[in-house]
């Protein structure tokens, strides 16, 4: 029964040491294994099985990248300014071994290694360079830690200058400069705002005159154009009042002309005889004779009628005195 109960003991030692030595590697790690104390292997992601008593795990490194801020560090200038300047440092580990057993403490390694190189590269440089130049610094201090780094399985992918921090004294001269450039900049500003304006409302008045001008020079060439168009209709209504006049005077003459002719045509078409020619013509000698003619022509025709002298008498009443008559014709001034 003794005898079980040891058998019983050992097996569950033996079981629990199997189960000790299998073991599994997570995802962006790895494990260096090592036999007796010397390097064995590198675990991967995955189960995997050490031997029980000459094997063990000697580190666990995680493959992902890291980021390693380091405390400002004092540095100083070509011109003698001293400064913390801090720096963020993002490493990644690519070889687990190299970094297992190339360096005792790579962290503090990395570090030490940043402030010697941040202090070289600050030393050549001076304080506006400084504080204008963070790309420059950070790229060749990137490249310098990688360079070093590469031995121990890190690789540096990227270096920044988290903060400059000058001196308290060089704080407050940026500070007054900084304030001086700003109202220097306003000045500038409200000068130009000014110039611009001034030039603005000089070519605002510029327009205005020369629109003003270009609109009375309209205007006056509408007014002509409306005064010659006036004139012209003017023209062209006395024209056609004229036109409208003596076509009016022609059409008389015409009528009376027709008139006249249309007279004749009856006289003639009536065949008067001789005695009403005769008293036709005593009837138009009595209305020449009506006190406004100095001259009488007397037809032939009319000297043997009777009682030519009284006629003649009741025709000249209240005129002239007739001195002289002719006949064949007959002429009484």
């Amino acid at each position: 029964m003794e005898v079980l109960s040891i058998g019983l003991i050992i097996l569950a030692i033996i079981i629990i040491e199997i189960v000790r030595c299998i073991r599994f590697v997570p995802q962006a790690e790895a494990r260096i294994v090592e036999r007796l104390g010397a390097y064995l292997t590198t675990w991967e992601v995955g189960p995997h099985i050490k031997m029980p008593i000459i094997d063990r795990v000697s580190k666990r490194v995680v493959l992902k990248e890291q980021v390693a801020d380091f405390p400002p560090q004092p540095v100083i200038t070509k011109d003698n300014v001293t400064m913390q300047i801090d720096t963020v440092v993002f490493y990644q580990i690519t070889d687990p071994k190299l970094y297992a057993y190339g360096v005792d403490n790579p962290l503090i390694a990395i570090e030490n290694l940043a402030a010697t190189s941040l202090r070289n590269l600050i030393g050549d440089l001076e304080l506006d360079e400084t504080l204008t130049s963070r790309e420059e610094i950070n790229t060749k201090l990137r490249a310098t830690l990688d360079e070093v780094t590469d031995p121990w399985g890190i690789k540096v992918n990227r270096v920044e200058l988290k903060n400059i921090i000058p001196p308290r004294a060089i704080q407050e001269a940026m500070e007054k400069q900084m304030k001086a450039e700003r109202e220097k900049r306003e000045s500038i500003l409200i000068a130009e705002g000014k110039k611009e304006s001034t030039i603005r409302v000089a070519e605002g008045n510029k327009e205005k005159a020369i629109l003003d001008a270009q609109a009375e020079k309209e205007a006056a060439i509408l007014r002509a154009e409306a005064a010659k168009q006036a004139a012209i209709l003017a023209a062209e209504a006395t024209k056609e009042a004229t036109i409208r006049e003596a076509e009016g005077k022609a059409e008389a003459i015409a009528k009376i002309q027709q008139a006249t002719a249309d007279g004749i045509e009856m006289i003639k078409n009536a065949a008067p005889d001789d005695q009403v020619i005769k008293l036709k013509s005593l009837e138009a000698f009595q209305k020449a004779a009506d006190g406004k003619a100095t001259k009488i022509i007397i037809p032939s025709e009319i000297q043997g009628l009777a009682g030519l002298a009284k006629s003649v008498v009741e025709v000249t009443k209240d005129t002239k005195p007739v001195s002289k008559v002719a006949s064949n014709p007959e002429v009484a001034e």
